[in-house]
């Protein structure tokens, strides 16, 4: 066994990227106040080819220093867009169709691994601030909320870290099953 080199992987360049199919799923940050966090979402968004990012409220927007050190790139080849007001993107997405799902720990939650996901449906998952969450006057609109399961003392993980399993878990859903 060896480690692959950088030319053996077989990158797509960023104009290949942006012509392949994506994965029928768009992230929306609300409130993201980690421009660090930003960039790495936005590099977990490329290597699962989602279809976009919506930078929501105070969430940092490219170009900027701390989501380049993170990103390595990625704001070239994922499609995003910056909307001041969440209220707004989330009926945008509603009205084109899109399952509106939240990832917070409420009252009613669906845990993770047990979350149906229709063939054709696409997909919105909201992320929240990394000490508010979700916005409280949007968690109405959600269609859906997600919890991910944890065993610690913590009972929280970081927004990056938590878009990662997120996006996985439902990646293989739409992609692999």
């Amino acid at each position: 066994m060896r480690k692959l080199k950088l030319e053996e992987l077989e990158r797509a360049t960023v104009e290949d990227f942006k012509n392949q199919d994506k994965t029928p799923l768009t992230l929306v940050l609300d409130n993201v106040r980690s421009a660090h966090n930003v960039g790495s979402i936005f590099r977990t968004a490329d290597a699962f080819a989602i279809e976009k990012i919506v930078l929501c409220g105070i969430t940092a927007t490219p170009p900027h220093k701390e989501i380049s050190k993170t990103a390595i790139g990625a704001t070239d080849s994922i499609d995003w867009e910056h909307q001041k007001d969440i209220k707004k993107a989330i009926i945008d997405l509603k009205s084109n169709g899109y399952k509106i799902i939240g990832i917070e720990q409420t009252s009613k939650t669906t845990l993770l691994q047990e979350v149906k996901v229709n063939e054709n449906q696409k997909i919105a998952v909201v992320m929240g601030n990394e000490v508010m969450g979700i916005s409280d006057f949007i968690l109405s609109d959600l269609d859906e909320v997600i919890e991910i399961p944890q065993f610690g003392t913590k009972h929280s993980l970081n927004v990056s870290v938590c878009t990662g399993i997120v996006v996985w878990e439902i990646f293989k859903k739409i992609r692999l099953s």
